[in-house]
């Protein structure tokens, strides 16, 4: 059994942060499924609706570096407390919206509570707690995160059918309130401290030197790019398997096996019981990436091409989103860590907040091949930054892997 599923207080850690990982991230993908539907009652098009994706992700990324110093001195708990209750007026406003003015203000106030609750909180409050483990952790929660697309998407769209998309927007707002909100508050240690023994594999991947600048802005642009493609594809791939031909249930159906397919890949890497660091799990996966779009611009509407596509492209995408959360560990130590990532959210969320937009605006105005031709392009150069990279992991890093 890997150490971190057998020690019990940080296993419940990973249990509240999964629950809520999974409630969080689940209920933001309300435009990937129901976002004709937002767009006719708002009279807005669909490319307005998905900007909502820029507004999230811009407004995470600029409030991400204000939040590394809260995160020390109040710990945690405390700022993922503060950014759920803040999350649930967001769903509220989003409910109630009757054009892009409120419509866009919902996602404001979701992207600034997403940076004291989404991915980079956890992973902060993991690695205060588990220390020289955190990748491991990291992988074990990951694990489970990896399922919100496939939980949240059918429900979405089950809810939306039944009740419409408003009424969708407070039953998530009422679980934030009465399922997330209590996690944190009773079952996350009140303040994280350094208890937890390191395992002889953790202190030999432990960065040897301070990493450079350039070193940062090369993990910012792996990171960067990856997201970009991941964020995107992750927003559009309904109506991109649309635009390939699926109908409308078979491309909820395709898109919810990715996230099973994604578990599957990370469950991989944290089975390998830390043989591989971050930048090797990175530049392995990356790989498949061009793979999979390729594939689909070829496919011509086959449906076994398009399961491929799923397949090689969910393998892919699944190890990346480990390796992304884990790079910075290989070069930054535990006192650095928080900074570090707080430092890569900005540039990284402000791609991700773009990606979207411009993957649907090529989808709509061009077909389905010019977003994958955009995928195509940044999955390459983000594998060239990652072979670079490679080349500067520290010495102990690069013996553990």
């Amino acid at each position: 059994m890997p150490p971190v599923i057998a020690d019990p207080s940080l296993l419940r850690v990973l249990i509240v942060l999964a629950v809520t990982q999974l409630i969080a991230w689940g209920t933001l993908s309300l435009p990937a499924v129901i976002g004709r539907a937002m767009a006719a009652d708002l009279e807005m098009d669909l490319t307005a609706i998905f900007a909502s994706t820029t507004v999230l992700y811009m407004s995470m990324g600029l409030c991400s570096p204000l939040l590394a110093r809260p995160f020390v001195k109040q710990g945690g708990r405390r700022v993922m407390i503060a950014g759920t209750v803040l999350a649930a007026p967001g769903y509220a406003l989003l409910s109630t919206a009757q054009g892009p003015l409120t419509y866009y203000a919902a996602w404001l106030l979701l992207g600034i509570a997403g940076s004291a609750t989404l991915s980079t909180a956890s992973y902060i409050v993991l690695n205060e707690i588990a220390g020289l483990r955190a990748r491991s952790a990291i992988g074990a929660l990951m694990l489970v995160t990896g399922l919100s697309s496939s939980i949240f998407w059918p429900v979405t769209s089950a809810l939306s059918a039944q009740f419409g998309w408003r009424s969708t927007c407070l039953v998530y707002a009422g679980l934030l309130l009465l399922v997330s909100l209590p996690l944190f508050v009773f079952l996350l240690p009140r303040r994280v401290h350094d208890h937890l023994p390191p395992s002889s594999d953790a202190a030999a991947s432990a960065p040897a030197s301070t990493p450079t600048r350039s070193t940062f802005y090369l993990l910012v642009g792996a990171s960067g790019l990856n997201a970009f493609v991941a964020f995107g594809m992750g927003a559009v791939l309904i109506e991109l398997l649309k635009a390939e031909g699926l109908s409308a249930a078979e491309a909820v159906g395709f898109g919810s096996m990715l996230g099973v397919i994604q578990i599957s890949a990370r469950a991989i890497d944290f089975l390998g019981g830390g043989r591989w660091d971050g930048i090797s799990t990175a530049i392995v996966a990356g790989l498949a990436l061009p793979v999979a779009m390729l594939l689909l611009m070829l496919s011509d509407g086959s449906h076994a091409a398009i399961g491929g596509f799923i397949l090689i492209y969910g393998l892919g995408s699944g190890a990346l989103a480990v390796a992304r959360a884990t790079m910075p560990l290989v070069f930054y130590d535990k006192a650095a860590f928080a900074k570090a990532s707080a430092q890569i959210g900005l540039p990284l969320n402000l791609l991700s907040a773009v990606s979207a937009p411009i993957l649907v605006e090529l989808l709509t105005r061009y077909g389905s091949n010019a977003p994958l031709a955009l995928s195509l392009a940044c999955s390459c150069a983000a594998v060239v930054i990652l072979l670079l990279l490679r080349q500067r992991r520290p010495m102990r890093a690069a013996v553990s892997s």
